[in-house]
Formats: structure tokens, C-alpha cells, sequence
């Protein structure tokens, strides 16, 4: 029996039960939707991952109370005891690391923005030291950044993102305008550039101010992120860290032999630690997958042994016309992979459709893996070939004279 006339009959036995079909084919479909599905929002979380990191700069490390990412308890508890960091020891250890070729720090708040008649009522407040837009790649569009003499001297002006201008200023011209950042007055003297949408939440609602002026408004009494820079190199960037690490431990106090009373990481640190969460979370969708992908064969094989039941003198009728064992074979493995192929086309269909409405929905990031839609079909037909060899030799191994006399 040749391939192609194996696959049409298989179509056709399956369209002459359809409802049967689509509830045997329930199993594959989940299993192969999960897995596209979380691979392409993992995907696509890696992509919004390795771009922010690269627009940072693969050369800056920052300095902080705690990690960026705390992934147990114990931790959140024992990185909250910590001293903060203090706009004094930034400015120390901005005078003293000469390994860093620059040094910033900000802190940020949740506040209300004011513009004439018009406010946004959660928008982000940085306080920036004026090399922070620089070290965080912003790129201003109109107007200019900040400047020492604005830190110096805790100047009430102010930069803004993008959605300041549209919804406050209604699109026009922010430079020179004044705005009220929880009611302080403050003179936009720059505009960022649009950064768009991550995870449902505006990345351009936003107003920095001098650290200093910010600092007056909201206190001193939380901690500071400092970001530093170190040459081009990863032994420059070793150096430069390991350097400013001493510095602050002379600073803090930490005694010979205990742990860093604060944290440093690099981008690629951090990259790091993300991409062992995110592997965490596809094993987990892998492992779901797996059983409904077992479910699924399953119940494919039970379907094709009550298919052979039912067509026992169909076969006998082949056999008796010359058909041998291995093409009753043939037609009947491929029958079951074909069954599991369409499950994994409507799988792929399904798991993508899924991923695209969170990120519609919820503005996640996804990135769909062509790699992962063949594999989701090889593992597919893999299932049904694989649950389908036993009914198919059951099939195979019918005596035609028996076959024939079977009643029904």
C-alpha cells in the first residue's frame, strides 16, 4: 500500500467519525498547546530579557539593598533586615572607585502628576543623579538631560515620558511647561524617548527629577540603587565591581568573613537567574505535557482497538482481495498518527492563539520559537505511531477466514 493511498483512507476513516475524533484527539491537543503556549511566552519573556540588558549595557553592574529577583521567603526576610544604601555612600564611592568609569544612582516612587487641569494619579517619580539616563541608555528626544549644577543644587526641573505629553499636555510642546509631581512645581526641561508597553503596564508614565530635589520631597529614609560602569571587557567589568564591592563593605562595615551587607549584580548575572527561573517554569510545562501527551496516546490506542473490533471484516476483505500484513499495518499506524497530527496542528493553532490573547491581555511579552512548532508535531505523530503499534498488529495478525465469518 503506498503512503499517500494509506493517508486518504486514514482521513477518510476519521471524518466518518468525527465527534469521536475531536474527543480522542483532547489529549494531544492540551498537551501540545501547554507547551507552545508557555515556550512562547517564556520566549518572548527571554527576548524582553536579553534587550533590556543589552540596552543597559553588558559593562554595568548595579549596587543595591537587595537582588533584583528574590525567589524564596527566607531571603525576602533576610534582605529586608539590611542597612539601606544612602545618597552618602553613593557619593563616596563615587569619588573613590576609579575603576568605574561612571556612577549613578536614582530611587523611585508612585506619586501624582499634575499639568493644568489634568493628572495621572499613579505615575512612576525617579530620582535621578544626572548621569542615570545615560546609564540607563534614555534617550531624550526634545529638550536636554539633567546636569551636575541640577543635582548641586536640587533644581526643580524636571525630564518626562511620553505619556505625560499625550495625556496631560495633550501633544504639545513640553519644554518649559510647568508640572506639579505630588504637589511640588517642577520645569520639564527634557522629553524621553517612547518605550512602549510591558506586561499591561506603560513604560513611558513617567517623571524624573534631580535626586537631591527628590530627596527632599520623599526623604531619605529608603534605600538608593546605584548603577555603575566599568570598560569594555569582562575583566574590566571583574574589577571594576570587585572594587567598588570593597569600597562599600569599608564603608558599611562588614566584618572580614561575613557576607556582603548588599548586593551586586551584573547584566549577565541577572540574565542568568532568569533564565534558570524561566527553565524551571518550562520543565513544569514540559512534565504537563507529558502526561496529557500520554493521556492522549492512550486513548488513541483504546479507539483504535475498538476501530479494529469494529472493521475486523473490513481487514478480512482486504486480506482476502491481497493485502498483505504490512500494508494492514501501514493503513492502520497510519491512521493513528494522522489522527495524532491533526491534534498537534490544532494544538500549535491553539497554544499560539493562547499566547497571543495574554499578551493582548495582559501586554506579556511572546515571541513565538519555530523550533517549537515541529517539535510539538513530532512529538504528536511520535504519540500515535508510538500508542498505535499495538492495534495496528492486532489488525495485522487477524486471520482472514476469521475475519471474514465475524458478526456483528
Amino acid at each position: 500500500m503506498e503512503t499517500k493511498e494509506a493517508f486518504r483512507i486514514a482521513l477518510q476513516s476519521l471524518w466518518a467519525n468525527k465527534l469521536r475524533t475531536v474527543l480522542t484527539l483532547l489529549g494531544v491537543v492540551i498537551g501540545v498547546a501547554s507547551v507552545i503556549a508557555v515556550v512562547t511566552l517564556i520566549n518572548g519573556a527571554n527576548v524582553y530579557v536579553a534587550t533590556k540588558v543589552n540596552r543597559v549595557g553588558a559593562d554595568v553592574f548595579t549596587i543595591s539593598k537587595s537582588p533584583g529577583i528574590v525567589t524564596n521567603y527566607e531571603d525576602y526576610v533576610k534582605y529586608g533586615k539590611r542597612k539601606i544604601i544612602t545618597l552618602d555612600e553613593f557619593r563616596q564611592l563615587q569619588q573613590n572607585c576609579d575603576r568605574c568609569t561612571a556612577i549613578g544612582a536614582m530611587q523611585t516612587a508612585r506619586g501624582k502628576i499634575v499639568v493644568g487641569t489634568q493628572s495621572s494619579t499613579d505615575s512612576t517619580i525617579r530620582g535621578y543623579t544626572w548621569q542615570m539616563p545615560d546609564m540607563q541608555n534614555l534617550n531624550i528626544v526634545e529638550g536636554r538631560g539633567l546636569t551636575q549644577a541640577d543635582e548641586d543644587h536640587g533644581s526643580h526641573v524636571a525630564l518626562i515620558g511620553s505619556d505625560i505629553q499625550d495625556n496631560l499636555m495633550k501633544g504639545e510642546d513640553p519644554i518649559g511647561k510647568e508640572i506639579r509631581v505630588d504637589g511640588v512645581p517642577y520645569t520639564v526641561i527634557g522629553l524621553g524617548e517612547k518605550q512602549g508597553k510591558t506586561l499591561g503596564q506603560s513604560q513611558d508614565d513617567w517623571v524624573a527629577v534631580p535626586l537631591t530635589a527628590y530627596q527632599k520631597t520623599y526623604g531619605t529614609a529608603k534605600t538608593v540603587l546605584i548603577y555603575a560602569k566599568a570598560g569594555t571587557g569582562a575583566a574590566n567589568l571583574e574589577a571594576a565591581s570587585d572594587q567598588a564591592r570593597l569600597l562599600m563593605r569599608s564603608q558599611r562595615h562588614d566584618r572580614p568573613g561575613e557576607e556582603d551587607s548588599f548586593t551586586v549584580e551584573t547584566s549577565d548575572s541577572l540574565a542568568g537567574l532568569w533564565k534558570q527561573i524561566s527553565g524551571s517554569f518550562e520543565l513544569v510545562a514540559v512534565a504537563i505535557a507529558g502526561i496529557s501527551l500520554v493521556v492522549g496516546g492512550i486513548v488513541i490506542m483504546n479507539i483504535m482497538l475498538v476501530s479494529v473490533t469494529e472493521r475486523t471484516r473490513e481487514i478480512g476483505v482486504r486480506k482476502a482481495l491481497g493485502a498483505t500484513r504490512q500494508d494492514v499495518l501501514m493503513q492502520f499506524l497510519m491512521e493513528s498518527a494522522t489522527m495524532a497530527l491533526v491534534g498537534g496542528v490544532i494544538g500549535v493553532i491553539g497554544g499560539v492563539s493562547v499566547a497571543q490573547g495574554v499578551t493582548y491581555a495582559l501586554g506579556f511579552p511572546s515571541s513565538l520559537a519555530v523550533w517549537s512548532i515541529f517539535a510539538g508535531l513530532f512529538v504528536a505523530t511520535s504519540t500515535g505511531i508510538f500508542f498505535g503499534v499495538y492495534p495496528a498488529r492486532k489488525a495485522a495478525e487477524l486471520d482472514p477466514i476469521t475475519a471474514l465469518r465475524a458478526e456483528f
